[in-house]
């Protein structure tokens, strides 16, 4: 499903071009829905501008400028006065000009896009193609970004960055809620439909191993981040968060609960509470030194686990976004308003709409299969919760401050959010029986 998924993008880009060597690649690709396509198409944008931003971080780079001739305090000799400050081009403050740019594209793009009811409107060609106008536009935008005066861009920008990443990390949230309710339906109608022990087998392995992973990573943040005495927030953090998930275990085998949703369970809890801890994690990365264990004397600019982690994480959720159909747990979860309807267009095969060469066809004639610009914003905040991700939530200053109160009250809050979403989506057909939720 990902190889024929991926190559809807690759028929997009190749059906752009005119030569035959592109026009027989055309041809070889599968055929797959624009709305499909078009999505994946915009998170292959967002995937490349984050190798960019990740190779301003690559350790290393900034002594290899120096080697540049242009670049101001060069080991080179270059003839005239032309000199570049390259320490622009490199580090923290390099990803926030990259993703600010990136940002604006998208915002841009969901104010062209208001309104917008079916592929018909005139409006629809830009959102579906001009691939390489926009991809321009990107490019030109991330260069222009790099000769803003750095003043109190970066300090404000942050600021943006914060709640944007904030904001993303609660549609995450929404993503991950709706993936283990389906994961946990699928897996579950698998098993009643053949009473095969290996389903039950893989059921009861996959919730073990989430549950083992989480507790064991309570264990590694009591060991990490707090001490005999002292780091008392610390520890109410973890502890809290703890109890909290226990909870919301314990009410998800509820038979009232058990009642409205049969196949609710502590597959899904054990998912939710891994990624509480990660959260949890996270946000003590950012508390005082003194209880940080992973704040060290090195301040340059590096990729660790928690960063790595975060990267996959958020890959993950947006591939999940453009490939995923709303489901009968979205209405629970909330997430009809962030992935796509299934379209009736996509199912009649458009004898009309797709020939022979049409490898990408229209299924939103009728009606969009997801909100244009509701998705855009979604991107736009997906972009500064990248950036917020790379510079590990610092303050992209020359002196780097590693200890972010606000940062770490965000994520704090934030796996809050998600276990109060996820007892949401367990008691809301209870609590409102009378409202359909399938």
């Amino acid at each position: 499903m990902g190889a024929v998924l991926g190559l809807c993008s690759a028929a997009q880009l190749a059906c752009c071009c005119g030569s035959a060597a592109c026009s027989l690649c055309c041809s070889a690709c599968p055929s797959c829905a624009n709305s499909t396509s078009t999505r994946l198409m915009y998170t292959l944008m967002l995937l490349l501008m984050m190798i960019v931003a990740c190779i301003t971080l690559a350790p290393g780079l900034h002594d290899q400028l120096k080697k540049v001739p242009f670049c101001e305090n060069s080991t080179g000799i270059l003839p005239g006065n032309f000199k570049v400050d390259c320490d622009q081009a490199v580090g923290y403050l390099a990803v926030y000009r990259i993703c600010f740019a990136t940002c604006l594209f998208f915002i841009l793009m969901a104010l062209i896009m208001l309104g917008v009811k079916s592929s018909k409107d005139p409006r629809a060609g830009v959102q579906n193609g001009f691939w390489g106008i926009k991809y321009l536009v990107v490019i030109g935008g991330i260069i222009g970004a790099f000769f803003i005066p750095e003043g109190q861009f970066a300090s404000t920008w942050m600021v943006f960055g914060m709640i944007g990443g904030f904001c993303f990390i609660i549609i995450q949230l929404i993503l991950i809620i709706d993936f283990a309710h389906s994961w946990a339906e699928k897996w579950v109608s698998n098993y009643e439909e053949s009473q095969s022990r290996g389903w039950y087998a893989v059921l009861l392995l996959s919730m073990l191993t989430c549950f083992a992973l989480t507790l064991t990573g309570i264990v590694l943040l009591y060991v990490y981040y707090t001490k005999p005495s002292g780091c008392d927030l610390s520890k109410f953090f973890i502890s809290l968060n703890l109890i909290l998930v226990v909870i919301a275990s314990a009410i998800s085998i509820l038979p009232a609960v058990q009642e409205y949703q049969p196949r609710s369970g502590l597959l899904q809890s054990s998912v939710v509470s891994l990624y509480v801890m990660y959260l949890t994690w996270s946000a003590l990365s950012n508390s005082p030194s003194e209880c940080n264990a992973s704040i060290s004397d090195n301040n340059q600019a590096s990729f660790d686990k928690q960063l790595i982690i975060g990267l996959v994480i958020w890959v993950c959720s947006v591939l999940y976004s453009c490939v995923r159909t709303a489901s009968s747990s979205s209405k629970i979860t909330m997430s009809e308003h962030i992935l796509a309807k299934d379209g009736n267009a996509e199912g009649d095969g458009g004898e009309a709409g797709r020939g022979e060469e049409t490898k990408v066809f229209d299924n939103e004639g009728d009606g969009v299969a997801y909100s244009w610009t509701f998705f855009h914003v979604v991107f736009a905040l997906a972009t500064l919760y990248i950036m917020m991700t790379l510079t590990n939530w610092y303050n992209p200053s020359s002196q780097l401050s590693k200890e972010n109160v606000a940062s770490m009250w965000i994520k704090m809050t934030s796996s809050w959010v998600c276990i109060g979403l996820y007892i949401w989506t367990l008691t809301a057909p209870a609590i409102f029986p009378d409202r359909d939720f399938s």
